[in-house]
């Protein structure tokens, strides 16, 4: 799915709004309390209230899986999440995505193949860096060549790079330019610009010069809210929003339907 046309035609708009899901805590993780049904609810609720409140695309994660395994998951998370974004995909109608953490894109990929979802967002795709969960290192190969296995080869990849919550010493001599270009060499779809933590703003500067730097749909993966949107909109394609939606603001709340129409709003002005 190269280039911003096929991007735009995706999402049905020029700038999407890419609401994020944080589904509860999933089956055999430490916090897990609610059953497979209460989780399905749970999640559908969510994206009616985004849908309603003008989001353009939804974007599933396992946010509630704490403490994350690295690159690998059991198959009971790639079932439930395949169950859940199924029926999210199915009920709201929206483009949808996932992410499966930390850095398990493969599972991650066959969740939208099975849940017929158009997009994954993929941690460590190219180069290396220090996670909570350890040293994450590039999956790109892998990762697509698993992609052409499975005969998914119409769902995107889109990539952070430089990611939030870890340590880029491995890398302190590249730039988020080169490691933009390094992306879009080993054929990432999109990249993910963000903050330094999660509802962490990314730098319009650095945005603007990885804008210059590749010719890749960039979208802002964390920290957007409409007091900044305007500030990203002249060198990105669209906005991956979760915190800022959620009651005070903070991941783990409720939604609040008021902040996601406010956002909506600003977005696509």
């Amino acid at each position: 799915m190269p280039g911003t046309s096929s991007f735009t035609s995706l999402f049905g708009h020029s700038r999407p709004f890419i609401g994020m899901i944080h589904v509860g805590a999933l089956p055999g993780t430490p916090t897990a309390a609610a059953g497979m049904p209460a989780l399905v609810e749970r999640a559908l609720a969510e994206a009616a209230i985004y849908r309603e409140g003008g989001a353009d695309a939804l974007l599933l994660e396992n946010m509630h899986d704490l403490p994350y395994l690295k690159r690998s998951v059991g198959p009971e998370i790639v079932a439930a999440m395949s169950v859940i974004a199924r029926e999210v995909k199915r009920q709201s109608g929206l483009p949808c995505g996932v992410q499966v953490l930390a850095g398990a894109n493969r599972a991650a990929m066959a969740v939208a193949l099975a849940a017929d979802l158009q997009f994954v967002r993929a941690e460590g795709f190219v180069f290396a860096h220090t996670a909570d969960e350890g040293i994450i290192e590039s999956d790109a190969g892998a990762l697509l060549r698993y992609r052409r296995q499975i005969g998914a080869g119409h769902i995107a990849v889109f990539a952070d790079i430089k990611k939030k919550h870890s340590a880029h010493a491995l890398t302190a001599d590249l730039s988020l330019e080169e490691t933009a270009r390094a992306a879009a060499f080993f054929l990432a779809d999109a990249l993910i610009l963000t903050g330094s933590a999660t509802g962490q703003a990314a730098n319009p500067e650095e945005v603007r010069a990885v804008r210059e730097a590749v010719d890749l749909p960039i979208l802002i993966g964390s920290g957007v809210s409409p007091g900044n949107a305007a500030e990203f909109a002249p060198y990105c394609n669209g906005f991956i929003v979760g915190s800022w939606c959620k009651e005070g603001g903070h991941w783990a709340n409720p939604l609040d339907p008021v902040r996601v129409r406010q956002l909506a709003a600003a977005i696509h002005r």
